[in-house]
C-alpha cells in the first residue's frame, strides 16, 4: 500500500483447493480464525460461528479494530475471507496468511482495499458526513 494516510485496511480474499475436512469442522476453523486475530496483532472483543447442515462453517471474529470474517464452502474446497483492520498497529495481511496456511489453499487470490482516505476527507467535512443528506 502507498503512504496515503486512511482509517483501515480492508482484505478480501478468495481461498481454493482448501482441505474439504478442515473447511467443514467448526472447531478447527474457530480455533484457526481466533489464531490469525491474534497474529494480527488485534484485540479480540468477542466471536461467533456456525456449523451450517449439511456442510459449511461461518463466523466472525470481532475485534478492536473491526472484524475478521470466514465462510466455508467444503464440497468445492472453497473460503472467502474478510479481514477489516483500522488504525495503523494491527497486520492484516498476517491474519490472511495464517488462514491460508492453517486451511491448506493451493491457489489464495485477495484484493486490499484502503478504508477512509483521508486525502478525500477533510476535518471540517465532519458535520456533513454524520448528516442525513434527506
Amino acid at each position: 500500500m502507498s503512504g496515503i494516510m486512511c482509517l483501515g485496511r480492508q482484505i478480501i480474499a478468495e481461498l481454493y483447493y482448501c482441505d474439504e475436512e478442515l473447511l467443514d469442522d467448526l472447531e478447527y476453523v474457530r480455533k484457526t480464525v481466533i489464531e490469525a486475530a491474534e497474529k494480527a496483532e488485534t484485540r479480540i472483543i468477542d466471536y461467533k460461528f456456525h456449523k451450517f447442515t449439511p456442510q459449511g462453517v461461518s463466523g466472525v471474529v470481532v475485534i478492536a479494530e473491526s472484524h475478521i470474517a470466514i465462510h466455508t464452502w467444503p464440497e468445492y474446497g472453497y473460503a472467502a475471507i474478510d479481514v477489516f483492520t483500522c488504525g495503523n498497529r494491527s497486520m492484516p495481511r498476517l491474519a490472511l496468511k495464517h488462514i491460508s496456511r492453517a486451511l491448506k489453499a493451493k491457489k489464495v487470490r485477495y484484493r486490499e482495499l484502503r478504508r477512509g482516505v483521508l486525502e478525500h476527507v477533510q476535518v471540517n467535512e465532519n458535520k456533513i458526513l454524520n448528516t442525513r443528506p434527506f
